[in-house]
């Protein structure tokens, strides 16, 4: 699988997640408060079709699209039964064009809406006593769209610096005829963006995985946080998949088990770059003695007093 294949798949397994999906609404949306349950989350088909109006004979190819996920809320508001579409988009790396890419998720998503009444109603056979333009447009007076709120969240440390908006993506306009063109703007979320306190509004795992994003360019910031957070010490194997994937964590994570001490695997980790480091100077040194001074291989670790666990490991390397 090519690197961004891999990096789409363990994200969107991740996110896919009622509870991370959850928490990351819940922490945009409501600014930590835990408002959506997870339990109230049923999936949704990702697939969005819409066929371009015209007649059978005058449509073009169907327009499809694939959303990373797509989740619907039923939640329950003043005894009353209230819907919201939920949908997360998962990027690794920017996308210049992203503002159109959601509008066109999000039009296609309110299509299948009104789509979906219309058969409804045939279904029912509700038009008789209706008028022609509720009749032809298959949309009644009293039938209601539900919102669709896209979150975009960028598994990268880098700062998004690309359009957030469709008006941010035209040139010079007059601004009286952008006044008239509806903006389209993004719902980001981008690690580098969101401050150190702010990582608390998460109630998940999310905490960790963007902390440990926004920071896997700093050694020693992150080291900091891997210390500081005790739910570094038991982050699961989707999560681990999620850092090697999108910023080469380079974790790795024993079979059969489902947890691991990611704050361990790092000192460890730095512990074996040390050593290799510690022989590689090493082997530079001995190297140098036989060239320079035409001593044997022996004869130069005899004289750097080598010992003997080193010499069985710079045995296999000098040349």
């Amino acid at each position: 699988m090519n690197p961004l294949g891999l990096k789409d798949t363990v994200t969107a397994k991740y996110m896919g997640q009622n509870e991370i999906f959850a928490d990351v609404f819940n922490y945009f949306i409501y600014n930590g408060e835990q408002v959506i349950d997870p339990d109230s989350l049923e999936e949704l088909d990702t697939l969005e079709v819409d066929v371009p109006y015209g007649g059978e004979d005058g449509a073009q190819q169907p327009v499809q699209r694939t959303r990373d996920v797509i989740k619907s809320l039923v939640a329950m508001m003043d005894s009353r039964t209230a819907y919201l579409v939920l949908a997360v988009e998962n990027q690794s790396n920017i996308h210049n064009a992203m503002p159109v890419k959601n509008m066109v998720y999000d039009a296609l998503q309110y299509a299948k809406q009104v789509s979906n009444a219309a058969a409804s109603h045939k279904r029912s056979g509700d038009y008789q006593g209706t008028g022609s333009d509720e009749y032809l447009s298959g949309f009644m007076k009293q039938d209601r769209l539900l919102p669709v709120v896209t979150l975009v969240v960028y598994f990268d440390s880098k700062e998004w610096d690309r359009p957030l908006s469709i008006h941010e993506m035209f040139g010079e306009q007059d601004a009286r005829v952008l006044a008239l063109v509806p903006d389209y703007k993004i719902n980001l979320i981008a690690p580098v963006s969101i401050s150190d306190g702010d990582f608390d509004r998460f109630r998940t795992s999310l905490k960790e995985v963007l902390s440990f994003i926004k920071y896997s360019q700093d050694a020693d910031r992150l080291e900091e946080i891997l210390k500081a957070d005790e739910g570094f010490r038991h982050l699961g194997r989707t999560e681990v998949d999620v850092l090697n994937a999108c910023v080469g964590a380079k974790l790795t994570m024993e079979k059969g088990k489902g947890a691991m001490d990611v704050c361990q695997a790092i000192e460890e980790m730095n512990q074996n770059a040390s050593e290799k480091e510690r022989i590689s100077t090493l082997l530079k040194s001995i190297e140098k003695l036989m060239e320079k001074a035409g001593w044997s291989a022996e004869h130069s670790m005899d004289v750097l007093d080598v010992s003997e666990r080193d010499r069985k490991e710079l045995k296999l390397l000098i040349r």
